[in-house]
This record gives C-alpha cells, structure tokens and sequence, in this order.
C-alpha cells in the first residue's frame, strides 16, 4: 500500500508512547558531566559540512567532560518518503540523555523535554526554493506535502527549549516560515591552528562539493575573459549525477585545461590544509548559501582573502567587500574582473587575508562560545 501526505497531515498533533525515564531528566541541566545525544540526518554516502558541524561538536563536547552519543538517521528529500521518515523520528526515545542536540532536518521531530536546535536548514525544496528551478513542481500533491510539512516543523520547532541557526540566512527563513525566533551560533572549524598562510601562487581555489548550486561552472566560465594568467584549482566530491562531467566538458570545450585542475574528488584535511596555504585567494559562490560555509571560515584561518557573489547568501555575513574578500556580481564578467583584481594586486590579496583572521574574531567564531551556549 501506498502512503500519502494527507495520511499524516495530523502528524504534529500526535505524541509518541513515553515510558517513565528512569530517574526522571532535571529540571536544569549542569554544565558538567552531561550526557548528550547529537541527531541529525544524513544522505548515505555523502560528506560535508554536515557532517562535520556534528563530530566537531562531539569532540569538543567530550573535551569538556561530558558522555556523547553521536545518532545520524538517513533522510532523502523524496515527497515519497518524507512523512515516512518524519513519522519515525517521533517514535524514537532518548530518554536516558540529558539533553539532545539536533541539526540537520528533519531531526528536529525528536522528542526530548531538554531538546536544542543547532538549525541548520529547512527541506528547502518545500520552503526557500519553492517556485525556484531548485525547488519542486507547483501542483496539488506538493502543495499538499508542502502544507502539512509546515504544520509538523512548526510544532517540533516549538518544542526545543532553545533554538540557534548557523547563520542570520537560516535565521530569518525560520521567522518568515515559521514565526519562531532563534540566536545565530556561528560553527567553527575543528583545529583551526592547523591552517596557515605560506605562500600566494596563481590559483584560485574552490573547496567544496562539485554542485550545480556550488556553481563551480561560473568560475570555469569567467576564466576565459581574464586578463591575467590566473589559474583555478576545483577541488571536491561530486554527489551530483553529471555535474563533474559537465564542468570537465566546458572545460574542453573551452581549452581551459592548461589553466584548470579539476579534482573530483573527497579532499582530505592534510590535502586542504597545503592547498589553502599556498593559494592566491579562495572562492566560495554558492547560491544563496544556508551559512558562510567551512571553505570560507578555512580559508580564513589560513589568512587567504576570499572571493564570492553578492547572491551567494550567509558567506555575505562572513564577507566585507574589499576588507576580507571580494563580492562580485554573480556574472562571468565581474568573476573575471575580481580574479583579475586579485593577481594583479598580490598587496591587496595580502592584506585581505590578514583581515580574514580579524574577522573571525569579530563575529566571535569560536568552540568556548559554541559550547557557553549550547548548553546554556
């Protein structure tokens, strides 16, 4: 049999059984010696920042003395299995956590009484994309999911004792979506002291899953209207099907491949640790991006001036046009102007890259904040 949205429409008025948790959970938890459980969901078989906002948490969670249990459940964005997935996650019982930390959706719909979101995004498909050409059709099936997706988050959102997003981006979609107010809580990178600057060769590198909303073929097709010998390096897994073979195919069809490196592939840390150190600049132009993404805060750590795009979304709260990087119009063109830019004046290259670090340091991105309030 065939399960349908509407069979579920009603999920956010249904609890699951409870069982009497042995010793009862505290009113207040102390900061100390807690016993943490981090959900979140994942795509089997693919990493990334995702990933790595849970098992930094959990390393530095341990560091500070407490018991954690890291759980990923697998989550497709399928109108098929949607509310098949959301309708498991009620029934699953952490009773014997002191308090549950929860990321990626739909995690959220764990029930906890001592529940905190570190939000990261919503199933955009069904919000923020809706009506784009990332989003879904338009026609009364969706609407329905759609509907019925929004009444089950806004009563799980509602629950969580505290909420925090990874950027103002998230933030702001979760008060126009669903009327709920939360604090941004800028994650970290892990070991941040390992990056460093060495050197500033002719590349510009981009550090991320080869994605078509990463946009990597922007960067391809600015290359050819430089004006300078300015190379690219593309570095990271595919987890899109055909987009690798699209970049290498206008890469041919351009005669770029004297100029690009296109490496498909997981990088890893070691790898992107020389990578950034040596680089000219980095670039980071998503799509209007949920955060300011790890390559971005990576890159700053390794004093690198970064580059992206004005729709480019939460890296613009990381990014000060001329002071930390450059933000360029989301055009082949003005990609080429700023690559440009970058070559020609190594000084300015420099000097935005010690003002990376600054940066950082201004929007207080750091663990001792993280943890301070996570388990305020």
């Amino acid at each position: 049999m065939v399960t349908t949205w509407y069979q579920f429409a009603d999920l956010s008025r249904v609890d699951p059984p409870r069982r009497a948790p042995c010793g009862g959970w505290p009113e207040t938890s102390t900061r100390k010696n807690m016993r943490i459980a981090l959900c979140s969901t994942i795509v089997p078989f693919v990493s990334g920042g995702a990933r790595n906002i849970v098992e930094w948490l959990q390393a530095m969670l341990e560091r500070d003395g407490h018991q954690v249990e890291r759980i990923y459940l697998p989550e497709l964005d399928s109108p098929q299995l949607l509310f098949k997935q959301l309708a498991a996650f009620r029934w699953i019982d952490l009773e014997a956590a002191d308090r549950i930390i929860c990321f990626r959706p739909q995690s959220h719909l764990i029930p906890h009484p001592n529940k905190v979101l570190w939000f990261i995004h919503h199933i955009r498909p069904f919000y923020d994309l809706w009506g784009t050409e990332y989003g879904l059709e338009d026609n009364a099936a969706n609407r329905g999911i759609k509907s019925a997706l929004l009444a089950v988050d806004n009563n799980a959102l509602r629950e969580a004792r505290s909420i925090f997003t990874n950027s103002k981006v998230v933030a702001k979609r979760l008060e126009t979506f669903n009327g709920v107010d939360s604090e941004v809580l800028y994650p970290p990178v892990f070991n941040a002291d390992r990056y460093h600057s060495r050197e500033f060769n002719d590349e510009i590198v981009c550090i991320c899953r080869l994605e078509h909303h990463k946009r990597q073929h922007l960067l391809i097709e600015a290359l050819p209207l430089t004006k300078s010998p300015v190379r690219l390096r593309l570095c990271g897994a595919g987890s899109a099907m055909g987009y690798p073979d699209y970049l290498r195919r206008i890469i041919g069809e351009r005669n770029l491949g004297d100029r690009i490196i296109l490496d498909n592939r997981w990088i890893s840390e070691e790898e992107k640790v020389d990578l950034l150190a040596d680089c000219l600049a980095a670039a980071y132009i998503p799509l209007d991006e949920d955060s300011y993404g790890y390559p971005s805060v990576e890159a700053s750590h390794a004093n690198k001036a970064i580059l992206t795009t004005w729709d480019s979304g939460g890296v613009l709260e990381l990014i000060e046009d001329g002071f930390n990087g450059l933000v360029s119009e989301p055009t082949p063109q003005a990609l080429a102007d700023a690559m440009d830019r970058l070559y020609m004046d190594r000084a300015l290259a420099k000097r935005m890259g010690k003002n990376s670090a600054v940066r950082l340091g201004d929007l207080n991105i750091s663990w001792s904040h993280v943890l301070d309030r996570l388990l305020s």
